[in-house]
């Protein structure tokens, strides 16, 4: 699943068409609990999924699943150049890190030839809005344009979540400054069947403005 909205990689095929993705080697970048990586596995894929967070892993640790578990920067990748086929990152990383250069550039490094990225973030367009689902959150009370980042910080005053907002025009940029072409820029539509509300996401919001931005890049 790429997005709150609930599209599927099945019916979007961003990486490909399922039945080709047997045998191809796939990082899942910012993997949390593993949950692209179990259903790349499922697909006789062979994954690697990564995350930043050790207690994310032991989540995915304790779910299960055929492929390696690895702990590490983004912007750091432990894998020699060339290593994978495609790459994938489902609002993984990339939302909060300060250099997302650095981290489609690792990508790049450690993609073959020809290899895909496709990573999904929040819209940024919805950095304008209140993160909530109802009438209230249709209003702008933001600049689309103030980039400085959301913290939230502990009673010590040390941050301990950190969200870096980018224009869509910066994401395209930072796309190309990474080396890679972009081929797709998929803006899902919320769904008839799509009922949830969670966080700032509902109906109400889905039918009005984009909530998700999907990259889909090609290393040349």
């Amino acid at each position: 699943m790429w997005s709150p909205e609930g599209l599927d990689e099945v019916e979007a095929e961003l990486l490909g068409p399922p039945e080709d993705l047997k045998g191809k080697d796939v990082l899942e970048i910012g993997a949390g609990a593993a949950q692209c990586a179990r259903w790349l596995a499922a697909q006789g894929a062979r994954p690697v999924a990564l995350d930043l967070s050790h207690r994310q892993l032991q989540h995915a640790l304790r779910i299960g699943g055929p492929f390696p578990l690895v702990c590490a920067d983004a912007g750091a990748l432990p894998f020699a150049d060339g290593s994978f086929d495609l790459a994938c990152s489902a609002y993984g990383a990339l939302p909060f890190v300060a250099d997302p250069v650095l981290v489609l550039r690792e990508v790049r490094r450690v993609l073959r030839p020809g290899g895909r990225f496709v990573f999904s973030v929040t819209h940024p367009i919805r950095w304008a809005f209140p993160d909530e689902p109802g009438p209230e959150g249709l209003t702008v009370s933001a600049s689309y344009f103030d980039r400085t980042p959301y913290v939230e910080q502990d009673d010590e005053g040390r941050a301990v979540y950190v969200e870096h907002h980018r224009t869509l025009g910066d994401r395209v940029r930072d796309v190309v400054a990474g080396g890679f072409r972009l081929v797709n820029l998929v803006e899902p539509e919320w769904p008839a069947w799509n009922t949830a509300e969670w966080g700032g996401w509902s109906p109400l919001r889905g039918n009005l403005i984009p909530g998700t931005a999907i990259f889909v890049c090609e290393r040349d």
